[in-house]
């Protein structure tokens, strides 16, 4: 986790520089996305801008998305005490 100093400056963590060959003068973009803030560094962007690249990167999100839904339908579904039934005959009278 980076840190904002009183200068409005943040330390890029290593791991994260090494990774995308981030080095020290580079410039990167700051580009607001909703609720979080994407960073990306300056000349990288041109390089997803083909048709080809770009769905490449869908079909890449795609599948993590599948393996994540995969995975939450092996969990066995957790006993709450009340069924699905319950809930339409809840605070009738009978």
């Amino acid at each position: 986790m980076a840190k904002v100093t009183s200068k409005n400056q943040v330390t890029v963590p290593k791991a994260i520089a090494e990774r995308y060959c981030i080095h020290p003068g580079d410039h990167i973009e700051w580009v607001a996305a909703g609720e979080v803030i994407r960073i990306i560094p300056a000349g990288k962007r041109k390089a997803h801008a083909s048709p080809e690249s770009a769905l490449r990167l869908f079909d890449q999100a795609t599948e993590r998305h599948n393996q994540r839904r995969v995975a939450r339908r092996s969990k066995p579904p957790r006993d709450r005490g009340w069924s699905r039934e319950d809930l339409y005959v809840r605070g009738r009278s009978r």
